[in-house]
């Protein structure tokens, strides 16, 4: 493919080099005090065009990785699939990347699976011919502090105008390269409101099939990124009823309340400038199967040893997609195991499971699961422990007090009703 460059000057693109980060600036500037050229590129580039605030700030040389460790003295090689260099400025890192070929001949650094999936791509190039090998036109685009320019050799400036989502280059061999390059798609067409390109409808469910043959920890990185980026409620509404999540969650129901709510709690949470933690999605995308795995089990065992069973089995059978940390399977198994104890709380565990540090989390996944509808005791039961949070040392013996008073179920078929409160919104996601 013959590149057509464009380049729109300052005032024609509008950025303003001070607006840059200011190690991404310092990066490009040594790199070419010591005789290389480079750029910004990809999605600094794209989200500075739109007027959003970029997260993160990568650099593209025609330097090689060695090099760069030669420039920066204190910067990291890092990767195998992909060599490139991390230079840290304090706790921030600038990515910095060799310009490499789209199409290698060189087999010693350009490995393919069978499948036509990139193992390894070490093959350096020129500024064009890196741009042909990014995935889509919108994240090719280059831009020089030097001369202040934007640089395009995909037309990746039109698309952004027009708010579509392509690849460049024939569209099922870029997905054959590297499957995930789905998600990635899902992601930005969540992120940023596009509309993806037909060729990449069209090719959704066999990539959905290849991505059973990513290795689990690199999926599991991915829908990190899907989830926790600001619009996950937009990126589940394509995922469920599509077979993304036959491929990545094969036993959640795709028009579970829960999970619609979660995903809306957490987006939430990232507008406001709150942490969130995967594994609080984690626990809700796989609870129906844990359920239905109890259920099952506590027809033949007792019912804490069923929820154990159906705990490892429902993360192992998970872990077999997506490589789940042990921190996090850990997270999901208190958020679970916490459920029964809030559900029906008993006065001589009811400071003891305040105390617990997986506590608000549970709690949160209580009244969420109340909020979907699942039933009016534990609605009582979330509104039992948010009014225990708002009293004081007192008022939260008192209700201790009360509760040994009256029948275990908290707003259960014999328990007795408490006077309905509004709950406070979720805080964990």
């Amino acid at each position: 493919m013959k590149p057509q460059e464009q380049r729109l000057s300052a005032a024609e693109h509008g950025l303003v080099r001070s607006d840059v980060n200011a190690d991404a600036l310092d990066v490009v500037e040594r790199l070419a005090d010591a005789g290389f050229d480079a750029f910004l590129v990809g999605g600094c580039v794209r989200d500075m065009l739109l007027g959003l605030e970029p997260k993160d700030f990568d650099v593209a040389t025609d330097a090689t990785p060695e090099e760069v460790k030669q420039v920066f003295r204190r910067s990291r090689l890092i990767g195998r699939r992909f060599r490139i260099a991390h230079v840290r400025y304090g706790r921030h890192i600038i990515e910095v990347s060799t310009f490499r070929k789209s199409h290698g001949e060189d087999e010693d650094e350009r490995d393919l699976a069978d499948s036509g999936l990139i193992l390894r791509d070490n093959v350096w190039g020129s500024l064009d011919e890196d741009a042909f090998r990014r995935d889509f036109t919108i994240n090719a685009l280059y831009y020089d502090p030097d001369s202040e320019e934007i640089i395009d050799f995909v037309n990746g400036l039109d698309d952004l105008e027009h708010r579509r989502l392509r690849f460049i280059g024939d569209t099922e061999l870029r997905l054959r390269e590297d499957p995930v390059r789905m998600l990635r798609a899902v992601r930005f067409r969540s992120k940023l409101g596009f509309t993806l390109d037909p060729a990449i409808e069209r090719a959704l469910p066999a990539t959905a099939e290849a991505l059973r043959a990513i290795p689990p920890a690199r999926l599991f990185d991915e829908i990190c990124k899907l989830f926790v980026s600001g619009k996950s409620v937009a990126a589940w509404a394509y995922v469920a009823p599509s077979r993304l999540r036959w491929a990545l969650f094969p036993t959640t129901p795709p028009k579970d309340e829960l999970v619609r709510l979660a995903m809306r709690n957490t987006d939430q949470r990232i507008a406001q400038g709150k942490p969130v933690t995967p594994a609080f999605l984690l626990a809700v995308l796989l609870w129906r199967d844990f359920e239905a795995r109890c259920a099952e089990l506590e027809e033949t065992h007792k019912p804490a040893e069923a929820r154990a069973m159906a705990m490892a089995m429902t993360l192992a059978d998970e872990q077999l997609i997506i490589a789940i940390p042990r921190r996090f399977s850990q997270f999901v198994r208190d958020v679970w195991g916490l459920q029964p104890r809030l559900e029906a709380p008993r006065p001589r565990t009811v400071a003891l499971i305040h105390s617990h540090e997986r506590f608000r989390a549970a709690y949160d996944f209580l009244v969420l699961r109340g909020q979907a509808g699942e039933s009016l005791a534990l609605q009582e039961a979330g509104d039992w422990w948010t009014e225990y949070q708002e009293q004081d040392d007192a008022g939260q013996q008192a209700m201790v007090e009360e509760l040994r008073e009256a029948p275990p179920e908290v707003g259960g078929k014999s328990g007795k009703r408490r006077k309905r409160r509004k709950r406070r919104p979720p805080t964990e996601g």
